[in-house]
């Protein structure tokens, strides 16, 4: 790099640290954020998010099976809960809930991953038809690209809330979870992929394609009105992606989904997984898993170009 070059980023990032209002983010960080919600695992529900997911749709082989009231809930599906009720008024410009989100000009979110561990322990399982509550805490804050010496004009924010879902009557979490979102404060760009090397050879694999009606159906099932999954000149113009993108806990989701499609009688014990790039709708995605260890599992989604969006590892007892 020139040191003319490097000096015009130098200068610029520093002009960006100075529109973000740096004092701002560092208050936001430092105050107490925590959400308490309660949601019953309705079967109703639940029998929507089944038959929008290809492994239950009844599509591959194995009859639909609506969720019987009292069975365990499967594992992921508290995704589809807990979701904030905002007035539309509230929400930010793209769709998406305030709740957790940094102060502008962070506007961009991503879902980047996260992780979940189940309670083993006996009569711990969620079930269909309990009432359950949440309680979400913002556990960690990462700064990125904030170094005035650092010539990176597109600081981030990585935060990371921690989820205890526990159902009534109990007094320990069936669930914690773990999720982070990326914030961004700059405009979309033309996107660079990233190359994920080293993955074993697949046991199994399961393909399938997420459509524009799997993105609206998933997206109602989590109240989720992201304009990246729903509105394509969004996700060109602001974004800059060529199509509307699948939603990050879809593809987690379906993740654990393909593995228990393949091996139904695991019984799991925590889950962590990675975004690596952008899902596109309408592109065939296909889901490897691998034994690789005992009592472990990795699995990752890719598309026909080879190009991974997701990676994961899985426990199992």
């Amino acid at each position: 790099m020139t040191g003319e070059l490097s000096g015009t980023l130098a200068r610029r990032h520093c002009h960006t640290l100075s529109v973000l209002n740096t004092a701002a983010v560092d208050k936001w960080i430092s105050d107490r954020k925590s959400l308490a919600l309660t949601d019953t695992f309705t079967s109703n529900h639940l029998a929507d998010l089944h038959i929008t997911l290809p492994t239950r749709d009844g599509t591959r082989g194995r009859p639909f099976h609506p969720p019987e009231m009292g069975a365990s809930l499967g594992y992921g599906h508290h995704l589809a809960f807990f979701h904030p009720r905002n007035p539309e008024a509230a929400l930010r410009p793209d769709g998406t809930d305030a709740d957790f989100c940094p102060p502008e000009p962070f506007t961009r979110r991503m879902w980047a991953g996260g992780t979940m561990q189940w309670n083993v322990s006996p009569h711990s399982a969620l079930r269909v038809g309990e009432t359950a509550r949440a309680v979400s805490k913002v556990v960690r804050v990462e700064k990125k690209g904030f170094n005035t010496n650092n010539p990176d004009p597109n600081p981030m924010l990585i935060v990371t809330q921690r989820i205890e879902i526990t159902a009534n009557g109990r007094t320990k979490p069936s669930v914690i979870e773990e999720r982070s979102h990326a914030y961004l404060a700059s405009g979309g760009s033309k996107r660079t992929i990233k190359n994920v090397q080293g993955l074993p050879e697949p046991d199994f694999s399961f393909t399938y394609k997420p459509s524009l009606t799997t993105l609206f159906r998933f997206s109602a099932l989590t109240f989720n009105g992201h304009h990246i999954h729903l509105d394509k000149s969004y996700a060109q113009e602001h974004e800059g992606y060529p199509e509307r993108l699948v939603h990050g806990p879809l593809t987690a989701l379906m993740l654990l989904e393909v593995l228990l499609f393949n091996r139904p009688d695991l019984r799991l014990h925590t889950f962590g997984y990675r975004a690596r790039n952008p899902i596109i709708v309408d592109r065939l995605c296909t889901i490897h898993g691998a034994f690789t260890e005992e009592n472990t599992v990795e699995l990752w989604c890719e598309d026909t170009e080879g190009v991974v969006g997701m990676t994961g590892n899985v426990s199992f007892l």
